[in-house]
């Protein structure tokens, strides 16, 4: 039988003695994976504002040395900014069709992932004293109605949804975020505007929606991607999969979103 060397036999020794130390009561080996550090810059459309906000509450908490920074504004602005030079870490979009901008240009280092969806209705003034019913509605010369510019996802779902119904309007103004349309109606600016679900239920008691009926209505998807001169693409990474786990889910849930 062959004799292992003094060297090896002091090596094994070495490995048993570590391997006990890492071992739990039952014998079983430990792993202890280190946490998310960084800073993570996430640029993200604007109606997900508030369920970003508590999403990054969540994911610090959960990762104490890691830092989230948010700049939500229109998705096509934020294309702008990240093809300029923007610092990004993470991109959101509102539809496919801006976050495409980003994967054509190959800004992007990850492909892009669904991590939400959203659908539209009609956003009037608490108690909706104008008494609008339907998307028909909007085409009374009477009635103030904004909605956003067709280079943005909330314009592009609002032209969809009026062509849908086969109504024409004439907007007030041209907002280049949805969150200008939300402001518009809930200062008494505007009578109405067609805006996410989303952003009528975070509008709270200042708005209330008219349901867009499903046959007129649209579906929009929310890709995100680690960008392509991401500083901390590990902690992008790790944001990324907190949106998409059960945790993230649940907290776009509560906020309207629908489930990818």
């Amino acid at each position: 039988m062959r004799r292992l060397h003094t060297p090896l036999v002091a090596t094994l020794v070495l490995c048993s003695l570590f391997a006990a130390a890492c071992s739990d009561d039952n014998g079983a080996p430990t792993t202890t994976a280190p946490g998310t550090t960084g800073d993570v810059v996430v640029l993200a459309a604007s109606s997900l504002t508030e369920a970003f906000t508590e999403i990054g509450d969540a994911f610090t908490a959960a990762n104490p040395e890691a830092n989230v920074t948010f700049s939500f504004a229109g998705s096509s602005d934020l294309v702008t900014q990240i093809s300029e030079g923007a610092p990004a870490d993470v991109f959101v979009s509102a539809d496919d069709a801006t976050m495409a901008k980003i994967t054509d240009a190959a800004l992007n280092a990850t492909d892009p992932v669904v991590m939400a969806r959203n659908s539209f209705a009609i956003i009037v003034e608490q108690g909706n004293p104008k008494g609008i019913a339907t998307v028909a509605d909007l085409a009374d010369p009477d009635l103030v109605v904004v909605l956003c510019a067709g280079s943005v996802p909330c314009g592009k779902g609002a032209v969809a949804i009026l062509a849908n119904a086969a109504v024409t309007v004439t907007p007030k103004s041209l907002e280049d975020k949805v969150k200008g349309v939300v402001t518009k109606v809930t200062a008494g600016e505007a009578d109405a505007g067609i805006v996410f679900v989303t952003d009528v239920q975070a509008a709270g008691s200042a708005a209330e929606g008219v349901d867009i009926p499903a046959d007129v209505n649209v579906i929009s998807n929310y890709p995100i991607v680690v960008t392509k001169d991401a500083q901390h693409a590990d902690a992008a990474q790790a944001f990324i999969d907190f949106v998409t786990s059960a945790d993230g889910q649940a907290i776009l849930a509560t906020y309207g979103f629908l489930a990818p």
